[in-house]
């Protein structure tokens, strides 16, 4: 969408068309002549990095304003976790145990979706990493129900790809890790953390300290899968050796399934 408001001026895509139609001298082939703006090379050099960081911060902002989307609920969870139908495959018998999530991230998605789809998609958008595993359940789980949904993926070794349930229009890619989590959080009503491996924790402490620390406003925090998030961290050990209060606890509440989740997201927002 194009803002018209300084129509008066020439546009930069004008002009980056017309510098591409110069004549083919030593002059024009050189990286100085290129416009900055439409220059990669110049773009990726280590003095631009501020630059770069307002612009993925800026791309997304823009096209979620420009489609009406004020608020998201966001799933976190692993990448490794398969659907049912392909737990025999999974690496270990953890994991395989693990797959029932995939079902309930879907279904919780579904349902969250036709509950955004009553305000025309502007809110409870659902949000992920855009990747495999609890990701690509939350996506397909908006699709089941005829909904968009949001896929943050971001550049890595390995698993970057997004799946095939976001909605492209919705689907942005990230290089700083920095970026795309304030855009996970920054129209966040709800947090849901599956289970899940570094990736996941790190964006739930990171998430749970904003919280914690008041920078930002308290949101329904659901862990799914309670035996999983209480085997691999010993909450209550934190709170009795004082590193965090025990009010702290209460930031966050476990849940099994998708209908419990609902719920509590809809009694939090009824009491508002």
């Amino acid at each position: 969408m194009k803002d018209d408001r300084n129509s008066q001026f020439r546009d930069a895509e004008a002009d980056r068309s017309t510098a591409a139609q110069v004549p083919d001298t030593p002059q024009t082939r050189a990286p100085a002549y290129r416009l900055a703006f439409a220059d990669d090379d110049f773009l990726c050099r280590d003095e631009l990095r501020p630059v770069r960081l307002q612009l993925e911060l800026l791309k997304p902002e823009m096209i979620l304003n420009e489609r009406g989307i004020e608020s998201t609920v966001v799933l976190f969870g692993g990448a490794r976790i398969p659907p049912p139908a392909l737990k025999d495959t999974a690496r270990t018998e953890t994991l395989a145990g693990l797959s029932r999530f995939y079902d309930e991230a879907r279904t919780f998605a579904k349902m969250l979706t036709e509950k955004s789809m009553q305000s025309y998609g502007r809110e409870f958008v659902v949000a992920t990493g855009g990747g495999p595993g609890v990701m690509e359940a939350g996506n397909r789980g908006a699709a089941d129900a005829g909904g968009t949904s949001i896929g943050l993926n971001i550049v890595l070794p390995h698993e970057q790809a997004p799946n095939e349930y976001v909605t492209p229009g919705l689907c942005f890619n990230f290089h700083y890790f920095a970026i795309r989590k304030m855009h996970f959080l920054m129209r966040a009503k709800a947090i849901c953390c599956f289970p899940g491996g570094f990736g996941t924790l790190d964006e739930m402490f990171e998430a749970l300290t904003l919280i914690q620390t008041d920078r930002m406003k308290r949101v329904p925090f659901l862990l799914f899968g309670e035996e999983f998030w209480r085997r691999i961290i010993n909450w209550e050990a934190l709170a009795d050796a004082g590193t965090i209060s025990a009010e702290d606890l209460d930031l966050f509440q476990f849940v099994e399934s998708a209908e419990e989740a609902v719920k509590i997201i809809d009694d939090w927002y009824a009491e508002l």
